[in-house]
């Protein structure tokens, strides 16, 4: 396995954090465990700002990886891979203004917010694993 290949994996298991972290704090937060739930979002919001930079990181590197043309499954890559990228565009504006409006105690507001950023967040991550395993596992095989 190349340092490109081991970037992606690298990706995929800091994509899968942040989704386990986000179900967690999602929980916390429904159970009204504020101090945790701040901690457990934190964490997740740092896992994912770890991903970016390895991403990134593996972008400079190696450039991007295209899905097989013959490789079944394509279209529905694509259009997984669409999706993911469109709605990961959106992660950095709903994180950083859910966190702010949570630290600044604006919780409704931060409910509110998060009742659209969360599930896209969530989205995002296990999106990015299933990006992972289709390119790198399924048309590799």
């Amino acid at each position: 396995m190349d340092l490109n290949d081991s970037l992606a994996a690298l990706n995929a298991v800091l994509n899968g954090t942040a989704g386990v972290l986000l179900l967690v704090g999602g929980v916390l937060a429904r159970q009204h465990k504020r101090d945790a739930h701040r901690k457990v979002m934190m964490a997740a919001f740092t896992v994912s700002a770890v991903f970016l930079v390895s991403y990134l990181t593996r972008v400079a590197i190696g450039g991007t990886h295209p899905y097989p043309e013959a490789a079944p499954g394509r279209t529905f890559y694509l259009v997984m891979l669409a999706s993911h990228v469109i709605l990961a565009a959106t992660v950095p504006v709903f994180t950083i203004g859910g966190i702010y409006l949570g630290l600044k105690d604006r919780i409704e507001t931060h409910r509110k917010w998060m009742r659209i950023g969360l599930p896209i967040w969530l989205y995002v991550s296990v999106t990015g694993v299933g990006v992972y395993l289709m390119l790198y596992q399924y048309a590799a095989a």
